[in-house]
């Protein structure tokens, strides 16, 4: 079994007139020995958390670390034009020297689908769509695309990804119907919340899915709640935490091992924390929990 690799949400809501304030938390996750970290995509203030453009944010972030690997946690890929969310995921992998993986889903708020001018209700066709005409445009040039929203004929993208096949991609979500997208076009499932049962039932599911074949080439990976011991959060977790609501370093490791059991290969920590406590819980969950899971 590989070991669990931790990353960390940079979702907390972070003044923003200190934006150097991010870029430190996200140096302090890399020197810490963290595997990635996640921003996530809204558009309009959420009220749950930090509510800036994902991948303008992982392009500062890339370029004030050289190791960490950077997650959009998830994109809301209808909101973009297929070239437009093709070449800028392929210009953030290139600048960031192959560190880059797409974290993409199909979204939820009907105000930001309103404001961006997109219809709600078609959103699952956009997100293929999206992903077919990235998917053809980092894999072949010239690159042709026939899709329901996107035609392509000859098109040569601005920026090549320096990854074979382009930046890898997570594709969030539980219906069957998000199990089928990562088949199609992920490289692995991204999922919110997760217990050892849910992912043990998601890993059934894909294979039921693809006949069991080629599903041992996905990462599984999922975003987890966490509010360390003795650290004030501002705003409750959604569902339950990461050790429980009294967690404890012990309890926290017992239930990343199960997820790790599981067949949970990469979990996303977000700590629901004021921002000036959030070092302080990567410090922990270095210090204490970390080490329990090798």
């Amino acid at each position: 079994m590989p070991p669990l690799r931790l990353g960390i949400s940079l979702q907390p809501r972070w003044p923003l007139d200190d934006g150097a304030a991010v870029l430190r938390a996200a140096r302090h996750a890399e020197d810490l020995g963290f595997d990635h970290v996640a921003v996530g995509n809204r558009l309009l203030d959420s009220g749950f958390g930090l509510d800036t453009d994902p991948l303008v944010l992982l392009s500062a972030v890339a370029g004030a670390t050289t190791r960490l690997r950077l997650l959009t946690s998830v994109l809301v890929a209808p909101y973009y034009p297929a070239l437009v969310l093709a070449n800028q995921a392929a210009t953030l992998e290139v600048v960031s020297g192959g560190r880059f993986i797409l974290g993409v889903g199909t979204g939820w708020n009907p105000d930001e689908f309103d404001a961006v001018g997109v219809p709600a209700r078609e959103r699952g066709a956009r997100t293929d769509d999206r992903l077919g005409a990235a998917k053809a445009l980092w894999t072949r040039r010239p690159a042709d695309f026939d899709g329901p929203f996107t035609t392509l004929r000859a098109a040569r993208l601005g920026v090549p990804p320096v990854t074979d096949g382009g930046p890898p991609v997570w594709v969030g979500g539980h219906s069957n119907a998000a199990l089928r997208r990562v088949l199609r076009f992920g490289n692995g499932w991204y999922g919110t919340g997760a217990d050892a049962a849910e992912v043990t039932d998601v890993r059934r599911r894909l294979g039921d899915l693809a006949d069991a074949q080629d599903t041992d080439r996905l990462t599984l990976a999922s975003a987890a709640f966490l509010t360390p011991p003795g650290l004030p959060a501002v705003m409750p977790p959604p569902g339950r935490p990461l050790g429980g609501t009294a967690p404890t370093a012990a309890s926290v490791a017992d239930d990343l091992g199960r997820l790790a059991e599981a067949g949970l290969t990469a979990c996303t920590l977000w700590l629901p924390l004021a921002a000036g406590h959030v070092e302080k819980a990567m410090d922990w969950v270095a210090a204490e929990v970390a080490p329990q899971l090798t």
